[in-house]
């Protein structure tokens, strides 16, 4: 933990209108807090909003927990700066909620490129305010191919996806995607609403956040987490593969639980979403839940 990071980084963080904190450099982000009771943290995945969230935090806050998410910067309702789309801000971002609503005991939730962020949040702040992290379809602890890395996926392939698909017809890759993204039950309905929340997110937040995760190497960063850590994740999902990312995750991380979803795809908060409430629920901490009036 380095106290300059906390310093810089919290120093002017404060309340901008309800449901609105500004950070250190300015930018709003958004949030929702529903329920009481231990709080529950989630950050979301590449492209998407807290709203994708919402079948847990629902869920969760009716069984007497505080469920809080918010809008990556670039996402959703929070502000678009244009900057600041590397990890250590992202993770100052989420320093800062934390500290403005003073959240202690907190179980951390993220999903995708949202568990990138949890782990470097507690590489530059620590774990005081922390009592556990639950990785979801993680893209840690590293992505791109390396002579240390081998089984890496081909920057290539990223650089094509940024130059010829995001930059050219991102609407497009979003249907290719959309299909391995949940399974074939999954309504048209639903799929179209995932569609809405990626479309609207800034093409800049686009951008910067996929080059931030193709560039992450987490792999010493997780050694040292110091926190109980449930990793859940689909053996199908096409966007992070199993092997390389959660159970190299999990084998990183001291005392690591992983549990695999099977026949579960990237968006497996949707496809199996009673699952993975269920398997918040009882990460969360049953004993510390009040009792919904």
């Amino acid at each position: 933990m380095n106290t300059t990071n906390i310093g810089a980084a919290l120093m002017s963080a404060r309340h901008a209108a309800p449901n609105f904190i500004h950070t250190n450099d300015g930018t709003m982000l958004f949030y929702r807090d529903w329920g009481q009771g231990a709080p529950v943290v989630f950050v979301g995945s590449w492209s998407l909003p807290s709203d994708m969230w919402n079948y847990q935090t629902l869920a969760l806050s009716e069984q007497g927990l505080r469920c809080i998410s918010y809008d990556r910067r670039g996402h959703g309702r929070s502000s678009d700066p244009g900057r600041g789309y590397d990890f250590d801000t992202l993770a100052d971002d989420l320093a800062a909620l934390l500290e403005v609503l003073d959240l202690r005991g907190v179980t951390l939730v993220g999903h995708s490129m949202g568990c990138g962020e949890i782990v470097r949040y507690l590489t530059r702040f620590g774990s005081d305010r922390v009592a556990r992290i639950a990785l979801l379809g993680t893209t840690t602890p590293m992505l791109a191919l390396a002579p240390d890395n081998p089984d890496g996926i081909d920057v290539a392939l990223f650089e094509f996806f940024q130059t010829q698909q995001l930059m050219r017809d991102y609407p497009e890759w979003i249907e290719e995607n959309l299909p391995p993204f949940v399974v074939p039950q999954t309504t048209p309905a639903m799929v179209n609403w995932v569609r809405q929340m990626a479309l609207n997110t800034s093409a800049k937040a686009l951008k910067d956040c996929n080059t931030a995760v193709v560039r992450a190497d987490f792999r010493q960063e997780m050694k040292r987490i110091n926190v109980p850590t449930l990793i859940l994740h689909g053996d199908l999902d096409a966007s992070a593969p199993l092997a390389l990312t959660a159970e190299a995750s999990a084998a990183l991380v001291p005392g690591a639980v992983l549990k695999i979803y099977q026949g579960a795809p990237h968006g497996f908060f949707i496809t199996h979403m009673d699952g993975i409430n269920a398997d918040l629920l009882a990460f969360a901490g049953a004993d510390q839940r009040v009792a919904v009036e």
